[in-house]
């Protein structure tokens, strides 16, 4: 599928590139692989500054890799589409909060795929299938 176009424009929760890094769970790193590989080739994956900011702390202190090559992985997730989160998204994210019982920050990543026009959101932490607004959850790991 990888080059097909066949994916929606998909937003990328912080958890799904740590199990990229995490040979403790190889089917969840070779599923999280898989998945991240196909969306970027096909220009449909996007991530925000606060996933890129989650990365490198959890993957420095919770995985270990070193921070140079912590680092490194940051500078490359650049290439993707990074939406850099705004005073109106936070402003956003609290209503998200209040309104649907998010955590804030899983209501920050929620607001930053609304915004940037994702229509899936990838994430195990939040619940499979639930929608908001044109934003559908999906846990790729179930």
């Amino acid at each position: 599928m990888a080059g097909s176009g066949a994916h929606k424009r998909s937003f990328f929760d912080t958890n799904i590139l740590l199990y990229r890094d995490d040979a403790a769970y190889p089917d969840k790193q070779a599923t999280a692989a898989d998945l991240l590989d196909a969306c970027w080739s096909d220009n449909q994956a996007v991530i925000s500054t606060q996933v890129l900011q989650e990365y490198f702390a959890a993957a420095t202190r919770k995985l270990h890799v070193p921070q140079d090559i912590a680092r490194r992985k940051v500078e490359l997730y650049g290439g993707l589409p990074v939406a850099s989160i705004e005073h109106a998204d936070i402003l956003q994210a609290i209503d998200l909060h209040a309104t649907h019982g998010f955590s804030f920050w899983d209501a920050l990543i929620v607001q930053m795929a609304r915004r940037t026009g994702c229509r899936i959101l990838y994430s195990e932490d939040m619940q499979h299938g639930r929608r908001i607004d044109n934003v559908t959850i999906v846990n790729p790991f179930t």
